[in-house]
């Protein structure tokens, strides 16, 4: 009989790279499983000037012809954060950045996404690695997109600690209103909280091993993570940083790495020592309906060696 082969998902990646949102596009986009409709920006752990430029380069280094949309520049209601601590001012420290020789595309990021859901009825995966403000426009502006898109990947929240307050992470903080409109959307919805991400350390045996593949991606992949570790040294005693965004395109290409559960999911959207939490309702003590598939473990050495098997497909 004659070998069928899976069609490859399409997905739209949306971002504020951001060095682990930067390994989180090159793994998308070399892995044949996934048809990337399109990269689109939003501001986050630097401005959206900088995330967009960072999506340009990162484009410019895998070889891959994809549109890129910028987006909101900030949230929607309360003022912006930035991250420059973590990822230094260009969003993208460490490694010597070539100057991008193409432009993003006119328009915004929401359009975009309203656009392409439409067209594709219950086709496409969202795949949202930083604040979730351009999806929460593309809901509002057009709410008929909601049950057309097949699923929302997000890498943000916790349920249990975070990392920019006490209580809260930084994706969930910077735009808590936008989380909250997406998290009551209905959308089926996958979150990557810092209590799994934290699980996966890229300590200095698993950075040298992007180095061993002897390539221009894995050197630049290497020296990313290195900038990254030193952060996550200063901040927790790590040996390592912790590889958060990638786990959403992990997750599509090998569920079998992961362990999760439905839980309900709501923001806190008080303006006291709680804002920007997500309020995860481990033990269903409240009876309120599940929205969210919350990953809580990772197999963090089979994660680190698809990253690796999959970045050396690069020359």
């Amino acid at each position: 009989m004659p070998v069928t082969s899976t069609p490859a998902q399409p997905i739209i990646l949306d971002g504020d790279p951001g060095h682990d949102d930067a390994i989180n596009f090159l793994l998308a986009l070399i892995s044949p499983e996934f048809q990337v409709l399109g990269l689109t920006t939003v501001f986050g752990n630097v401005g959206l000037d900088h995330t967009t430029r960072n999506a340009l380069i990162v484009r410019e280094l895998s070889g891959m012809d994809v549109p890129i949309f910028a987006g909101a520049d900030r949230p929607l209601v309360r003022g912006r954060i930035s991250a420059e601590a973590v990822h230094g001012d260009s969003g993208m420290d460490g490694p010597d950045l070539p100057t991008p020789t193409r432009g993003a595309e006119a328009g915004h990021a929401a359009h975009f996404i309203i656009d392409t859901v439409r067209a594709r009825s219950g086709e496409v995966t969202l795949v949202p690695t930083g604040p979730l403000t351009n999806l929460a426009l593309a809901f509002r502006l057009a709410p008929d997109i909601v049950p057309l898109i097949r699923q929302v990947v997000w890498m943000g929240g916790s349920t249990d600690t975070g990392n920019w307050t006490p209580a809260a992470e930084f994706n969930a903080l910077a735009d808590p209103h936008a989380a909250q409109i997406v998290f009551t959307s209905g959308v089926p919805l996958t979150m990557f909280g810092l209590n799994v991400t934290h699980q996966a350390i890229a300590h200095p045996a698993r950075v040298a091993a992007f180095r061993a593949l002897g390539t221009r991606m894995g050197e630049f992949a290497a020296v990313l993570l290195e900038f990254f570790a030193e952060h996550h040294r200063e901040r927790y005693g790590w040996d390592g940083g912790a590889l958060h965004d990638p786990m959403t395109v992990a997750w599509l290409l090998r569920p079998d790495l992961f362990v999760s559960r439905s839980m309900h999911v709501e923001m806190d959207l008080t303006a006291g020592p709680s804002a920007g939490r997500t309020v995860a309702d481990v033990w269903n003590v409240t009876g309120q309906p599940k929205n969210a598939e919350v990953v809580t473990g990772v197999d963090a050495d089979g994660f680190f060696a698809l990253l690796v098997e999959r970045l050396g497909r690069y020359p």
